[in-house]
């Protein structure tokens, strides 16, 4: 359950990127951001327009929406102009966008449609950097900032069906580390949080999610966290009591990055083997 407000947040100002539906957890991000008494901008690629409810949020949580592909410089530049314009700068990015091309159209990791591995790459990691670069050549981000990423253990940990996304979510974490040691000499911070799987419309989208949803919810000690607890997790990382972590990847995910195997585990596999 969601803690009520404290306030960790008052007076920042920041991007959310990738809030789609109630189910996104960036959608859950913005309420909790917004629970603690931060404002932002809340933007999403354009065709998100006619897929989400992104301006219903918008309204629950007072927060202008801005319509901007994270894959085009021209959008994020006049993105970040909109957020300098309005604030002089910001304290807070989210970067909460992935999709998977090849795994959307079930094409084996092996068989890779290349021009669609490209695409991915650049919508769920490259585009990053690309924000990062645009904040930076606007002298955007105020010192003090802090920068979130979501990845998934797939970056670290073979999951035959989250294929491609295992090389954009590592190369979205190298991104975290090679940025951070620059953002540093600005005073900004860098992070990604790897989160359980989660039920997202993205998520969906992987074959077998259901399967690797329930594996990770029978390892973890405390079972998979969800995207309420995930957002309670970012505020504590977009807030100043988090003022000195930076370039880490950190497990969101009840235990699970940390286990081998479970009793639960154990007891499945004994009863589907006798």
């Amino acid at each position: 359950m969601a803690s009520p407000g404290n306030g960790l947040l008052k007076g920042k100002k920041g991007i959310i990127f990738g809030a789609l539906n109630e189910s996104s957890i960036a959608w859950s991000i913005a309420e909790a951001v917004h629970r603690e008494g931060g404002s932002f901008i809340l933007s999403n690629a354009p065709v998100a327009r006619r897929l989400g409810s992104l301006d219903a949020l918008a309204e629950k949580t007072g927060a202008r929406v801005v319509w901007a592909d994270a894959t085009n410089g021209d959008d994020l530049s006049a993105l970040i102009s909109e957020a300098k314009e309005a604030w002089g700068g910001i304290d807070f990015m989210v970067h909460s966008i992935g999709m998977g091309l090849n795994v959307r159209k079930n094409v084996e990791y092996e068989e890779l449609n290349y021009e669609w591995y490209k695409k991915t790459l650049d919508i769920s990691a490259i585009s990053l950097h690309r924000s990062i670069q645009a904040c930076l050549a606007q002298d955007a981000l105020r010192s003090g900032a802090s920068i979130l990423a979501l990845s998934y253990i797939g970056a670290q940990r073979t999951f035959s069906k989250y294929s491609e996304m295992g090389d954009a979510k590592a190369l979205l974490e190298s991104i975290v580390r090679s940025f951070g040691y620059r953002l540093g000499k600005h005073g900004v911070r860098i992070n990604a949080v790897s989160q359980s799987p989660t039920r997202t419309t993205a998520g969906s989208g992987i074959a077998g999610f259901d399967a690797m949803f329930e594996f990770a919810d029978r390892i973890a000690p405390l079972g998979n966290a969800d995207a309420a607890s995930c957002a309670d997790y970012c505020v504590s990382l977009l807030s100043d009591l988090t003022r000195m972590v930076t370039m880490q990847t950190l497990f969101h995910d009840g235990g699970f990055s940390t286990m081998g195997i479970s009793d639960a585990l154990i007891a499945d596999l004994s009863d589907a083997l006798t």
